[in-house]
């Protein structure tokens, strides 16, 4: 009897010293963050509660723009700093874990840490006073604190998220999807391939967003099609409205010359995109052929590939992945491997290697702050041919009245006569591309005959109208560009087509358009649905004539909105993922079950179907919304509520406009779906920009210091 309670007691002490060696808060490291001291910052939250940081010097800026974005939303914050630290997991449970996996596949942290002593010492700098702002907030609330142990931060930290984020914006997270077939931590497949033999995407959302969902808006009007001389420009990017990757509006004052307007992601010290007093430019996503997966040859023991007829062995490193399940942060162990190429997956059907653009680098670290700084079309373009950004067409205005779209992207160079759409030979050396086409080979568009550019997710070969098409022979099929078309760049070539001279007023109305284009995937679509034989199905054949009298405008005016909208949601779904459209009965089907259940009827108005939502209590939010998935005015994807309602979280998010006048005098206007202070329902600024909003109208940004004082803005220190 002593025996086995003396074994058991022995058992339980050999687990409670493996459970502590392994404890999450006790292994979790937490480095030691460089000491900074602001000389001098102060922040000013306007009307809306937008920050306006003003500083002695740039890192002066970047420390409070910390200090500002984290008492909005220190949660989103801190949820970004755990995926940079491979901690997501014992945060956010099974779905962190997967960013975790894929932090440590990528070498995220050995990227951050081998190029951080390369940065520039102003990069160097900025990020590390960035770290310090936010564990300044830290050290003042730390009953906020989510996860022991995560602070201090350092700026590297900040750096390895950059690093993280970028590649997710043309794909790289649905290939990982693909190869690990999205299954939960641990369970693998092979990767699933289309008819040409190119990865099919599965979804991974590593950051918070839908891969296969991408959108957004970009247009600038030069002088000469302006009806009273100025440059406009409208950023118009698509984003969720919470969560790691929604837009955060900040101005910024240094009085090392760095002033600027726009917004930025949690866990940046700068806007990403807006404008300074010279210039500005607005980003939309671009999905360029820039990831190449090969299928490795393995040995019998799976450890070592055939690469230019020697054996290799793959490198190979054991990882704990802490998961939180409940109240409890349990360790998970998995491989990781790499080879040549990049890191590999292994699945049922084999070893496949990734090799990507900006692969294993955080130059766009220092490509971002340049643009921020630059003070005319030279030195922008000098730090765009910097090439740290890997991915996203640049859509460009400045005083002096250029205006440009750039299809930027950091193409590989590829050596011919392989299938690169498919999966390649990983057991040469011919098909390894180890270079970058430099800046100069991107597609580019500047001061068209035309008066405008725009881009709304569509091939660059159409950005300023007839005309002034760029040639698409003039680039090497190898660059994997795409042909693709959106209802809403069919609908944007239109509008400014007919549009004639374009004043302010007009270019509000061509970004509030809610219209398809009859031509495309929608005319396709709708055509198939209204030829179905519905003879048996009376409810069917309903929908189908309130469709066949549809006026083709999401406007929430006419009859048959809310059906047309949730009738072309799945195939504008299909069509941006390159497949082939759902079965037409199936969805007219489904979305007549789905209005007749929850609202009795085939025409409910569109406002009362498709809602922003957002909050509980008294500063909640529920107001109609119009538009839907690929229109300009974009409300792109939805959760079906109990209710029935469709409530909005991605779709149009920050929307800026911005004017230079014929003196190059700069103003600007902008909006968010919610408000400044998003996880903070107490705070007036939670929700007070939705009716404004809803109602397509803007509020004004006061970039002029005089402006905001006179105004009565806050001022304050951190």
């Amino acid at each position: 009897m002593l025996r086995r309670i003396f074994l058991g007691l022995l058992a339980l002490a050999v687990v409670a010293a493996i459970s502590l060696a392994v404890w999450e808060p006790l292994t979790a490291e937490a480095p030691a963050a460089l000491a900074f001291k602001p000389a001098d910052v102060r922040i000013a939250r306007d009307g809306f509660g937008v920050p306006h940081i003003f500083g002695k010097t740039d890192a002066d800026v970047a420390y409070g723009v910390a200090f500002a974005h984290a008492e909005d939303d220190f949660a989103t914050l801190q949820e970004v700093l755990a995926m940079t630290r491979g901690r997501a997991g014992a945060m956010l449970g099974p779905d962190g874990a997967k960013v975790d996996y894929a932090e440590a596949l990528l070498g995220v942290r050995a990227t951050a840490k081998r190029d951080w002593p390369r940065l520039p010492d102003d990069v160097k700098k900025l990020f590390t006073a960035y770290a310090a702002g936010l564990n300044h907030y830290a050290d003042k609330h730390p009953g906020e604190v989510r996860l022991s142990r995560l602070f201090p931060v350092t700026g590297e930290d900040v750096v390895a998220g950059f690093v993280l984020r970028s590649p997710f914006f043309f794909g790289l997270d649905s290939v990982l999807g693909s190869l690990t077939e999205g299954a939960e931590i641990g369970r693998e497949g092979g990767p699933a391939l289309d008819k040409s033999g190119k990865l099919v995407p599965r979804e991974l959302t590593p950051v918070g967003r839908d891969p296969a969902d991408n959108g957004s808006n970009g247009m600038a009007v030069a002088p000469a099609r302006s009806s009273d001389g100025a440059t406009r420009l409208v950023s118009n990017s698509h984003q969720p409205w919470t969560g790691g990757v929604a837009w955060y509006e900040l101005v910024v004052h240094s009085e090392e010359g760095w002033d600027f307007a726009g917004a930025n992601f949690p866990g940046s010290p700068y806007p990403f995109l807006g404008h300074n007093k010279y210039l500005g430019w607005t980003n939309t996503v671009n999905r360029p052929d820039l990831i190449d997966v090969y299928k490795l040859t393995l040995d019998d023991r799976g450890e070592n590939y055939r690469f230019d007829g020697q054996w290799r062995p793959l490198e190979k490193k054991r990882i704990w992945l802490k998961v939180r399940f409940g109240p409890f942060v349990l360790p998970v162990p998995r491989t990781i491997w790499r080879s040549v190429h990049g890191p590999v997956v292994k699945n049922e059907k084999g070893a496949f290697a990734i090799r990507y653009a900006g692969q294993d680098q955080a130059n766009m670290v220092t490509q971002y702050y340049r643009l921020n700084k630059a003070r005319n079309f030279a030195e922008w373009r000098a730090a765009m041919a910097g090439q740290g950004v890997p991915a996203t067409n640049f859509i460009y205005a400045d005083a002096k009245g250029n205006i440009a779209m750039f299809y930027n992207a950091m193409f590989p160079d590829r050596p011919a006569g392989f299938n690169w759409r498919g999966l390649l030979p990983g057991d040469t050396s011919a098909d390894l591309w180890t270079k970058t086409l430099p800046f100069d080979r991107v597609p580019a568009l500047v001061n068209p005959r035309s008066g405008y550019v725009m881009n709304a997710n569509n091939t660059p070969w159409v950005a300023a109208g007839p005309g002034d098409e760029l040639d698409a022979a003039a680039f090497s099929p190898l660059l994997g560009i795409e042909d693709d078309m959106t209802n809403r760049a069919a609908r944007l070539i239109e509008l400014f087509e007919a549009s004639g001279q374009i004043d302010e007023t007009r270019l509000k109305a061509i970004k509030y358009d809610t219209a398809y284009a009859k031509t495309g995937y929608a005319k396709a679509w709708i055509d198939r649905l209204l030829a179905l034989d519905t003879k048996g199905d009376p409810a069917l054949a309903r929908a189908q004539q309130l469709l066949r009298a549809w006026d083709w405008n999401l406007d929430g005016r006419g009859k048959g909105d809310a059906l047309a909208l949730m009738l072309l949601r799945p195939a504008n779904g299909r069509h941006y993922q390159r497949r082939a459209a759902p079965d037409p009965r199936t969805v007219l089907t489904e979305t007549v079950a789905h209005l007749q259940d929850h609202f009795g009827t085939l025409d409910p108005k569109l406002g009362t179907v498709l809602r922003l939502r957002h909050g509980e209590g008294p500063n909640r939010v529920d107001l109609p919304l119009d538009g839907g998935n690929d229109t300009v005015r974009a409300s792109t994807l939805w959760d079906e509520e109990s209710d029935g309602r469709l409530k909005v979280r991605h779709g149009d998010s920050f929307i800026m406009f911005v004017t230079w006048d014929r003196n190059g005098r700069v103003r600007s206007e902008s909006i968010q779906p919610f408000g400044a202070a998003t996880t903070r329902p107490d705070s007036p600024h939670y929700n007070d920009q939705a009716p404004l909003f809803v109602a397509h109208k803007l509020k004004p940004v006061l970039f002029d210091p005089a402006a905001l004082k006179a105004s009565g803005a806050r001022f304050y220190r951190p």
